[in-house]
């Protein structure tokens, strides 16, 4: 029986990857890095080095009470191995430093039995997956079916587009697992920064027929989706007010309810120093992460958002991720669930 099983984003959760910050750096000063985490500054100006080791120590804290919570719940959690990332490694095209374990949500995709190694957009991401071999070796021999989508090249030439709307180009298939919320059958994949549109066109064509992958173009360029939706169960969908209304709403996503998010709170606690480092957005907090379809971790800072959840008939376990704004991820970035108890439907027309 594989360990590994997970459609969607709300099923009852039994086991997890949680990730590790240490040894966190910044991703290495070239185009790849400028263009998904970086498009509003010269390279010149990228943050380079690694994270302070106040915000890691933080972090871990943070973590390490994010997983005490899902322990005493019964969820098994994994995670991943501490990577030298500030060691060198090259193709004959680049060289270039590694970036973190901290978000396993960016580097590999779970649907069904299939764990899917992505082709990450970032070069210092390019041997990030070695982190997790050990337990990917595991759920290969429990059952699991393991890929690994073709690697990309990432050349320069991949990155030379416009940074007011950055997009690799279609040269190659280039997406972090990010860019995927699943919702059984129906997948959506935001064409962004962090992932073209041949990114898609691959996992469409390697899925098959049963199921659908759904393009979102032309709504946020910014990384990943999963601070502009949250699937918080079947028939309820969390939104991100700043990039999508109820005209620009997916047609497949209008069957369910949809709710909007409230301004971010807490966010003056950042000053000029901090701000200047940052890889998340402001909204990097609506960033929820489901146990089940009626319970669901939200930052504790944000008790707008908290009232809006529970409002709507979802218990909400609020937990402090100080630095999400920092490393770029908040309860769902820093997680990768491994399986889920449900079964793959289809909740759309």
């Amino acid at each position: 029986m594989s360990k590994v099983w997970s459609c969607n984003e709300w099923d009852p959760l039994e086991e997890i990857i949680v990730g590790n910050p240490l040894r966190a750096r910044f991703p290495t000063r070239d185009k790849s890095t400028q263009l998904a985490e970086f498009p509003d500054r010269s390279l010149a100006e990228i943050p380079q080095g690694a994270f302070p080791e106040k915000i890691i120590e933080e972090t871990e804290e943070d973590l390490n009470g994010f997983v005490d919570v899902l322990e005493k719940m019964g969820i098994t959690v994994k995670r991943p191995e501490t990577w030298p990332h500030e060691e060198k490694f090259s193709t004959i095209n680049w060289e270039s430093e590694g970036y973190y374990n901290y978000c396993p949500r960016d580097v590999m995709l779970v649907i069904g039995d299939q764990i899917i190694e992505t082709p990450n957009v970032i070069r210092s991401r390019y041997q990030e997956t070695f982190s997790y071999r050990e337990m990917m070796v595991e759920y290969l021999k429990s059952g699991a079916k393991w890929y690994s989508a073709p690697k990309p090249m990432l050349l320069d030439s991949l990155f030379d587009v416009d940074l007011a709307k950055p997009t690799p180009k279609n040269h190659e298939p280039a997406f972090d697992a990010a860019n995927v919320l699943r919702f059984g059958e129906d997948l959506i994949y935001l064409v962004s920064a962090t992932g073209n549109e041949l990114g898609g066109q691959w996992l469409q064509t390697m899925l098959g027929d049963k199921f659908r992958v759904h393009f979102l173009k032309d709504v946020y360029y910014g990384s990943h989706i999963d601070s502009t939706f949250v699937a918080l169960r079947p028939g309820l969908l969390l939104c991100n007010p700043s990039r999508i209304n109820d005209d620009t709403l997916p047609e497949l996503l209008k069957q369910w309810d949809v709710i909007y998010s409230p301004e971010m709170e807490n966010t003056e606690r950042y000053d000029d120093d901090y701000l200047a480092k940052c890889i998340g957005s402001n909204w990097i907090d609506m960033n929820a992460f489901s146990i089940s379809p009626n319970l669901v971790v939200v930052d504790a800072d944000q008790t707008a958002l908290i009232k809006l959840i529970e409002k709507n008939g979802v218990d909400v376990v609020p937990i402090k991720l100080r630095h999400s704004k920092m490393l770029g991820g908040g309860f769902h970035c820093t997680t990768l669930d491994i399986r889920r108890a449900g079964k793959l439907e289809r909740y759309f027309d």
